[in-house]
């Protein structure tokens, strides 16, 4: 039986990579539960971001945290390019036409990865400040999981209250709920909901920059963690940020102590808890709440 710091150190472990599988969830929550677009390349966004950042701090010499809100900004510039030109195309196709197109995208992002920064696993390198260990008691913590969290914890706070109580938020769900109403009101729905891709985008390349020392950059990010992504958004329910979140801290502990506790199961553990939830609550857990 494992003693008790062990566990919450699992819990910990668990809580920090469920964490960073919310934050790049979330953005693809918007895009595809909220604006309804099938986009199989947003994990393409992360690995953007991702790489940016490892260009900012490896190559020009900036700091981790100097880097951070420009590789920021580039994945939400180059998002919100993309979503102004090729997505113009994406939306007015079907769901399968989106599925090949948005999947041919992530291959093309794969491929210049590839070119630019070469096939090997790659790691930005973080301050000084956010490494090694605190001890509180018997317990040995991660500092940069605790960062993990708590920035995960910021932004999850700072999204509900962007989306409940600004204009933004309830113009946002007005476009979504009924846009022919929210013309008629006056609200530019395309240039809002450009906004919001965009703003996707930007959680997402969040998520592959702080989430890199436990999601290391690789050219097929893109696709390797999709299906994790996919799984926390369809657990959450369609359209639910709060969903994504609960199911984003639920997977994060569940492979985490399926891994050490069924080791020779691996991953496979994750799989199987989502087959049988999905069978017994295919909605997920809050649908469009």
């Amino acid at each position: 039986m494992p003693s008790i710091s062990t566990l919450l150190s699992l819990f910990i472990d668990g809580a920090s990579y469920g964490m960073i599988l919310f934050l790049i969830a979330s953005g693809l929550t918007v895009t595809l539960g909220i604006m309804r677009i099938v986009n199989l390349a947003h994990c393409g966004f992360a690995m953007i971001g991702g790489y940016a950042a490892l260009a900012l701090t490896s190559g020009l010499g900036l700091s981790f945290f100097a880097a951070l809100p420009l590789a920021i900004a580039i994945t939400v510039a180059i998002g919100f390019l993309m979503e102004q030109t090729i997505y113009r195309v994406v939306y007015r196709r079907s769901e399968f036409g989106q599925i090949l197109m948005t999947l041919g995208l992530a291959y093309l992002m794969i491929a210049s990865v590839n070119v630019l920064f070469g096939s090997l696993l790659q790691n930005i390198p973080i301050p000084s400040a956010l490494t090694g260990v605190w001890i509180v008691g018997g317990l040995t913590v991660s500092v940069y999981r605790v960062f993990l969290v708590g920035v995960s914890s910021g932004v999850a706070l700072l999204m509900w209250l962007v989306f409940e109580w600004t204009m933004f938020g309830a113009k946002l769900r007005a476009a979504i709920d009924n846009p022919r109403m929210a013309r008629a009101s006056g609200i530019d729905v395309g240039r809002l909901l450009s906004i919001a891709f965009a703003a996707g985008c930007g959680l997402a390349a969040l998520g592959g920059i702080v989430g890199a020392q436990l999601l290391p950059l690789e050219p097929f990010y893109a696709l390797k963690y999709l299906v994790l992504v996919l799984m926390v958004v369809t657990i959450g329910g369609l359209g639910s940020l709060r969903g994504s979140l609960v199911a984003g801290l639920l997977l994060g502990l569940i492979d985490t102590f399926g891994r050490y506790f069924l080791p020779e199961f691996g991953g496979f553990v994750i799989y199987v808890t989502v087959l049988a939830f999905l069978l017994a609550r295919p909605g997920g857990l809050f649908q469009n709440a």
